[in-house]
């Protein structure tokens, strides 16, 4: 019997139609190159702005995969200075349980719904306790370089580096200067002080919808709406932005190749509980808060929340079960930076920076000492103290995290990091039931496939594939956070008969995904026996900013065997032998080659040697440079010294 479905044929095209326009939406986001920060506005058009932009720059209009460039320095600020308006600093209470969102019950029936709520959470509590991780963060500030790794119970779960030497241009604003407008690319290109303009598309100039990942808050008329200010269409682009005026842009991707900056005038402002939206007038909350009561309780403080018009806000994440007075004052500190924003527009030049992107260490400050973090270990004075200055404007008992490391142990020697990186980056990655997964980054996609390796096998061998699989795709989200790959990824699991172990695997998958701060898309496994996935890019991956390519191998990985390369010098030789003329007396050739390529040639292809020198005549002498690339090898005739050819090597 065939399963039709419940809304006719029909229904599951239209089903799958959608299905696959997500999919090919997910896939243009992945590798349309690294967002400033988290995806707020729904970008439904990023395939027409990436072909808009290549076509720009003079390249195919379905690009190039290039690696992104380094972005530009900022000189070294501290954190933001309240003025006299911003509320007295926060007091830390006791962790806060939420409740509805109904501050007084309304009618008996409400007070017993809440009465039998609050008594079953209790008995949940003493029932089952609730297991806290244990959670910390490890912070290594050196003079070159600051890596920030996450432990969980001592197990590396998260790891960000970056180097003090290097720009950091993605997300920061800009006072730019429009210079032209091609109406064909519907896009402009604005002048913000780099030698390449940056390029700004039609769609980033008009205001965006939310993401799927953020819900929208109506707060009360009147309080944060423009009705006023007309919204902004494509038509009025030209007569808005004409060529030579200001515009305030924030750039969302750094220079790739001949590529200039990719910006957009949709504004975001990262706070520790909120980010504000300067040119928004919506606001909303993030959808991974699940606690239905809890998203009630946030609704009803962002309504009252004194966001000044033609502003808005997004709850973040971090703010489940906090009190209001810790968004009024983190929206008092946005507000203040915002302001201080507005002065430097004043105030500057054209083509400046007017906010620059927090440094690793003041972001590590504002996304990760959450509640469930029981401390920040940090090995710099110089660090441990702006730290302190900085959580300490908004909670002393926080700021009582900070802890300052001092022995003479390296920091991520002392907390088994270095040998969790170790692991982590190499190509095979063990599992503890004794399989393994093995990575393999290309520049197009990332492949990764898993193995039972040694995994002893009980007699019921699809539960223990199944067990495998699993492991691994706990191991593979982690692994995807560790080294922040992006971009096409595709799974390999161990094939599964039955289908009720593939949806297994795929809703595993889905759910360790969830505490990735990147966008991703999952698809189901194919009849392939693939999973198909996306992961938005937020940066350059760890293994393309720690390694450079081997100047032997070119990053392949691999040189040609000496057999192969035998056979390509025999080649050559037998090429220039049958070009001599044969009156000449006494030919003789001098091959340089690799100490290893000369062993084989010496042994094993000895016999076809001589027989070359019989049949044409000449006399081949062989020498060894250890200098040589293996790949590389030199022909020179011994009576006038000429250097007859030079192939390969480095």
């Amino acid at each position: 019997m065939r399963f039709r479905p419940s809304g006719g044929l029909g229904h599951g095209q239209q089903q799958s139609k959608q299905g696959r326009d997500e999919a090919n939406q997910a896939r243009a986001e992945a590798v349309g190159g690294p967002p400033a920060q988290d995806k707020f506005y729904d970008h439904r058009h990023n395939q027409e702005i990436d072909r808009a932009e290549n076509i720009a720059h003079g390249l195919p209009p379905e690009g190039t995969p290039q690696q992104p460039a380094e972005p530009a320095e900022k000189d070294k600020r501290g954190f933001r200075e309240p003025n006299l308006e911003t509320p007295s600093e926060v007091q830390e209470e006791k962790p806060f349980t939420p409740v509805p969102v109904s501050e007084k019950p309304k009618g008996i029936v409400d007070a017993l719904r809440t009465a039998a709520n609050t008594l079953v959470k209790k008995v949940q509590r003493l029932i089952k306790p609730v297991k806290r991780i244990h959670k910390e963060v490890v912070i290594n500030a050196e003079v070159l370089e600051t890596r920030v790794g996450v432990l969980e119970e001592g197990k590396l779960e998260e790891f960000t580096i970056e180097r003090t030497t290097e720009e950091r241009l993605v997300g920061s604003i800009f006072k730019g200067k429009v210079r032209n407008l091609e109406d064909g690319l519907k896009a402009a290109f604005v002048d913000i002080g780099f030698e390449k303009n940056a390029f700004l598309h039609y769609w980033d100039i008009i205001p965006n919808n939310f993401d799927s990942g953020y819900e929208i808050v109506e707060r009360p008329s009147g309080r944060d709406r423009r009705h006023d200010k007309p919204k902004i269409t494509q038509k009025d682009i030209p007569r808005v932005y004409p060529p030579g005026s200001d515009i305030i842009v924030q750039v969302t991707k750094g220079p790739i190749g001949n590529k200039g900056p990719r910006v957009t005038t949709n504004l975001v402002l990262p706070g520790r509980y909120l980010v504000l939206l300067p040119n928004a007038d919506q606001s909303g909350i993030s959808r991974k808060i699940e606690n239905p009561q809890e998203r009630q309780r946030l609704k009803a403080i962002l309504r009252k929340l004194s966001i000044p018009d033609g502003m808005g806000v997004i709850m973040r994440t971090v703010g489940e079960g906090q009190q209001m007075r810790y968004f009024v004052r983190d929206l008092a500190l946005l507000l203040e930076e915002w302001r201080s924003i507005q002065d430097r527009i004043k105030n500057q030049p054209p083509a400046s920076c007017v906010f620059q992107e927090p440094d690793l260490i003041e972001r590590t400050v504002r996304d990760f000492l959450t509640e469930d973090v029981e401390r920040i270990v940090v090995d710099s004075p110089k660090a441990y103290e702006r730290m302190r200055e900085m959580i300490s404007k908004i909670s002393r008992r926080s700021a009582n995290k900070i802890k300052l490391y001092g022995d003479p142990q390296a920091i991520f020697d002392r907390f088994n990091i270095t040998r969790q990186l170790e692991n982590a980056f190499s190509r095979q990655v063990a599992l503890k039931s004794g399989g393994y997964i093995v990575v393999d980054e290309t520049e197009a996609l990332v492949a990764i496939d898993v193995n039972t390796g040694r995994h002893k096998g009980t007699k019921d061998q699809e539960s223990t594939i199944l067990k495998v699989n699993l492991e691994a795709a706990d191991e593979i989200a982690r692994q995807l956070r560790l080294r922040n790959m992006g971009g096409l990824i595709v799974l390999d699991f161990i094939d599964m008969k039955k289908r009720g172990d593939q949806q297994a695997v795929y809703h595993k998958m889905k759910d360790c995904l969830r505490r990735d701060k990147a966008k991703t898309h999952v698809l189901p496994i194919s009849q392939l026996g693939l999973m198909e996935m996306t992961r938005q890019r937020h940066s350059e991956s760890v293994h393309a900013s720690v390694y450079d390519d081997c100047p032997y191998c070119k990053g392949r990985g691999k040189v040609k065997s000496a057999l192969t390369m035998s056979v390509e010098i025999q080649r050559k030789l037998s090429e220039i032998l049958k070009r001599r003329t044969r009156d000449e007396a006494d030919f003789q050739l001098r091959i340089v080659v690799h100490p290893t390529i000369l062993k084989r040639l010496r042994t094993e292809d000895e016999k076809h040697l001589i027989e070359m020198e019989k049949r044409y005549f000449g006399k081949l002498d062989f020498r060894a440079d250890p200098g040589l690339h293996a790949e590389q090898f030199k022909i020179v005739n011994v009576a006038t010294n000429e250097e007859l050819a030079s192939v390969g090597g480095a």
